[in-house]
C-alpha cells in the first residue's frame, strides 16, 4: 500500500538552537540563526548545561531556579517501590512463561495486547496527541484511547504535556528525561527522582489547549485511576481466567506485570537507547539518534534523530515503507476510511538538504541534493544575492 502523504512544510528548526535550514538560501539560514539567538537570550535555560545529580555536564546552569546550589534529586519512594514491584512482577511473570506453566493462549493473548496497545502509545498519544502531525476523527480518537490506557503509561494529557517539554527543551535542565544525565536516568530514573525545577517551571508554558479542549483526552484524564483499575488491571488479567480457565495468580503475573512492564520499558528504549546508540544522518549535534532495533520494538518510533528534527511528520522517518515503521501503516490505514486526515511530512528535498547541511554523513549523500548549497567561498556565482549583499555590508 502507497502512503497518500499530505506534504506539510514547516519552518525547520531546533529547539537546541543547531544547525537550522529553512529553504534553499544561506541569508534565511542566518535570519533563523539570530532569531535563534534572540530566543536564547529570552529562555537561557536553552543554553544551560546539565549540573544535576546523576550525571551529566558540570556547567553553570543560566536558568531562571538557579540558587548557587547543585540541583540534587531525591527519590519518590511511592514511584520507586512501583517501580520495584512491576519489574520484579515481570520476572515472575517471565518465569510462568519459560516453564509454560502459562496456557498457550495466555502467550497470544499477552503478545496481542503488547502490539495492540503499543499502537495507543505510538499513533495516539505521540504521534496524534503529543505532535498534531495528523488529525483523527473521534471514532479513532476514541479507539486509541482504549488502546492506549490498558498500557498504563499515565493520562495521555500528562503524558503529552511532558513529551512537548521533551521536545521544547531536550537535552537541558528542563528535559524531563534528559538524556545528559545518563542511561539510568533517561531509562526510568525520571519516573521516580524528583524532577528539576526547570522541569515543574515549562510545565506551566506548554500550550496544551488543544488538549484541553478535546472531551476524549479531558475525560480519560479526569477518570484515570478506575479505568487503569479495570482496563490496565482488570481486563488483561480476568480475560485469560475466565474464557480458558487460566490460573488467576498466572494470569495476574503473565497479562498484568510482564505485559505492562514490556510495554513500559520499550516506551523507555526510545527515551535511553535512541538517544545514545546509533547514527545521526540529519542533524549531529543533538543526541537522539536512528536505532534499528528500537524501531523495530516500538512500531517505528526508533528513527529518533529525523524525528526530533522533524517532529510534525507523522511518519517520524522518512521511510516509505512500513516493514520498520508499522505505527504508519496504521495511520494510513485509518486515513483510507476517512478516519485520520491531514497528516503532515516533509519533502524528500528539505529533508535532503538538512541531512547534507548537519548530518553525520550516514544519510545518501549521493543524493541529488547532498551538494546543492554549497559554495566554495566569496565570488562563487550560487551564493545568493541577499548573503553577497550582507557581505559588503559587513566586510571592513
Amino acid at each position: 500500500m502507497t502512503p497518500n502523504v499530505v506534504d506539510s512544510v514547516a519552518t525547520d528548526t531546533d529547539p537546541n538552537g543547531s544547525c537550522v535550514l529553512t529553504t534553499n538560501t544561506a541569508s534565511e539560514a542566518l535570519r533563523n540563526r539570530k532569531q535563534d539567538t534572540q530566543s536564547t537570550i529570552n529562555d537561557q535555560n536553552n543554553n544551560s548545561t546539565a549540573s544535576d545529580s546523576g550525571g551529566g555536564g558540570g556547567g553553570v546552569n543560566h536558568c531562571d531556579h538557579d540558587t548557587g546550589v547543585p540541583f540534587r534529586a531525591q527519590i519518590r519512594w511511592p514511584d520507586f517501590c512501583a517501580q520495584l514491584f512491576v519489574h520484579v512482577g515481570f520476572l515472575i511473570g517471565l518465569y510462568y512463561l519459560v516453564t509454560f506453566r502459562a496456557k498457550f493462549y495466555t502467550y497470544l493473548w499477552t503478545v496481542g495486547l503488547v502490539w495492540a496497545t503499543g499502537l495507543g502509545i505510538t499513533a495516539g498519544a505521540h504521534r496524534l496527541w503529543s505532535h498534531k502531525s495528523y488529525k483523527a476523527r473521534w471514532p479513532l480518537r476514541l479507539l486509541l484511547m482504549f488502546l492506549f490506557t490498558i498500557c498504563g503509561q499515565r493520562d495521555a494529557y500528562t503524558w503529552a504535556h511532558d513529551h512537548r517539554v521533551h521536545h521544547k527543551y531536550s537535552e537541558t535542565d528542563a528535559d524531563p528525561h534528559n538524556a545528559k544525565r545518563g542511561f539510568f536516568f533517561a531509562h526510568v530514573g525520571w519516573v521516580f527522582l524528583t524532577p528539576h525545577p526547570e522541569v515543574v517551571a515549562k510545565r506551566k508554558i506548554i500550550d496544551m489547549s488543544d488538549l484541553e479542549a478535546d472531551p476524549i483526552v479531558m475525560l480519560q484524564r479526569r477518570f484515570y485511576i478506575p479505568l487503569f483499575a479495570l482496563l490496565v488491571i482488570g481486563l488483561p488479567v480476568l480475560v485469560p481466567w475466565y474464557c480458558w480457565d487460566e490460573q488467576l495468580t498466572i494470569a495476574f503475573w503473565v497479562c498484568f506485570t510482564f505485559r505492562f512492564t514490556t510495554t513500559l520499558n520499550i516506551a523507555f528504549f526510545v527515551n535511553s537507547v535512541a538517544h545514545m546508540f546509533g547514527n545521526k544522518p540529519y542533524d549531529k549535534s543533538i543526541s537522539p539518534v536512528e536505532n534499528l532495533a528500537v524501531a523495530i520494538a516500538a512500531m517505528g518510533e526508533g528513527w529518533h534523530n529525523y524525528h526530533h528534527v522533524f517532529p510534525w511528520d507523522y511518519k517520524t522517518s522518512e521511510l516509505g515503507s512500513y516493514l520498520f515503521n508499522v505505527t504508519t501503516g496504521f495511520i494510513d490505514c485509518f486515513a483510507r476510511l476517512g478516519w485520520a486526515y491531514e497528516r503532515k511530512s516533509v519533502p524528500p528535498e528539505v529533508v535532503a538538504r538538512r541531512a547534507a547541511k548537519c548530518g553525520d554523513g550516514t544519510h545518501f549523500l549521493t543524493d541529488e541534493y547532498a551538494h546543492q548549497d554549497a559554495v566554495w567561498g566569496y565570488g562563487d556565482q550560487d551564493i545568493p544575492k541577499e548573503d553577497v549583499d550582507a557581505i559588503v555590508r559587513t566586510q571592513r
